[in-house]
């Protein structure tokens, strides 16, 4: 249901984020040498020559519990190289989840490699189970989701698995809930690899306030705030943050601009911060020298979790 009727969005009583796989690529010097030997950054992914023992990939295993003590689970992302996703849905029990149906949706916040190209992994498990996508898609990933062509990177001889469930497209710029508590917005930006947009996910939790929960954020995690502070909470403050916040994915320096971006982070009060991926060890190292409220300690890595509730 789209709406922007902050009443009728409800809320839930606790959201519970599992860190599948954080690791998007293992050598980033190998990750920008790819993308600068290939036309740079506003070259088209489908198109690159990709080293594909690089190749890891960001997924997360999301659990909402709603007000009458139902448990809802889905995946946020299925990173990219095909056999480490294997081992990671594993080690964390993610395949069994699969296999027994308890899994409800896969939900994609944008169309990067590293975020989309392990749908195989996937769909080998479950190849009916619905894919919430954000509206604008290329049509190399609408084929790559009908298992009409594979990933560029991809080593496995099997024939490829078609997507035989539902494919939900999330409407752009407008609140839509999944759940009660549970909202998605669709962000309509040019984010680099010739992709467009990004979609995330809001959680209103009962008695505590508003979860911004990211893939990437390629919209900034400022727009991001911001847009959960004017459509989404009920609080002048937000309760908690997770994800990949793309704000030093490759520099081991902050530039001032990214500074100010962490710096403004405390006027939206969080109270739980649980960062990684694309968010840049400086970045966290900064955070956690401005005393926010980070998770770990240096945010969360393969296989751990966070409750908010």
């Amino acid at each position: 249901m789209a709406t922007d009727d902050k009443n009728s969005f409800g809320v839930c009583r606790s959201v519970t984020i599992t860190c599948i796989s954080e690791l998007g690529w293992h050598d980033t010097n190998r990750m920008l040498a790819d993308i600068q030997d290939n036309g740079g950054s506003n070259a088209s992914q489908w198109d690159k020559s990709w080293q594909v023992d690089n190749a890891a990939g960001s997924a997360n295993l999301v659990e909402i519990e709603l007000p009458d003590r139902s448990r809802h689970k889905f995946l946020l992302d299925c990173g990219w190289n095909e056999a480490y996703m294997q081992r990671r849905f594993e080690e964390t029990g993610v395949d069994g989840m699969l296999a027994r149906g308890e899994i409800e949706f896969l939900f994609l916040s944008h169309e990067h490699l590293d975020h989309l190209w392990g749908l195989q992994t996937v769909l080998r498990h479950r190849p009916d189970l619905p894919l919430q996508v954000p509206p604008n898609l290329t049509e190399q990933a609408l084929a790559f989701i009908r298992g009409e062509r594979p990933a560029p990177t991809r080593t496995d001889t099997s024939p490829l698995v078609r997507h035989t469930g539902p494919l939900l497209v999330t409407p752009p710029d407008t609140p839509t809930v999944l759940y009660p508590g549970c909202v998605v917005v669709a962000f309509d930006l040019p984010i680099l690899l010739s992709i467009r947009g990004e979609q995330s996910l809001y959680f209103r939790v009962q008695d505590k306030g508003t979860v911004c929960v990211t893939g990437c954020c390629h919209q900034t995690v400022t727009t991001l705030s911001n847009y959960a502070l004017t459509h989404i909470a009920s609080e002048s403050t937000l309760y908690g943050l997770y994800g990949g916040l793309h704000i030093a994915p490759f520099s081991p320096m902050l530039s001032p601009e990214q500074e100010r971006m962490i710096a403004d982070l405390k006027r939206f009060g969080f109270h739980k911060i649980a960062v990684n991926h694309c968010t840049g060890m400086p970045a966290i190292e900064r955070m956690i020298a401005l005393g926010y409220p980070v998770v770990h300690g240096s945010g969360l890595g393969n296989g751990d979790s966070v409750v908010f509730d």
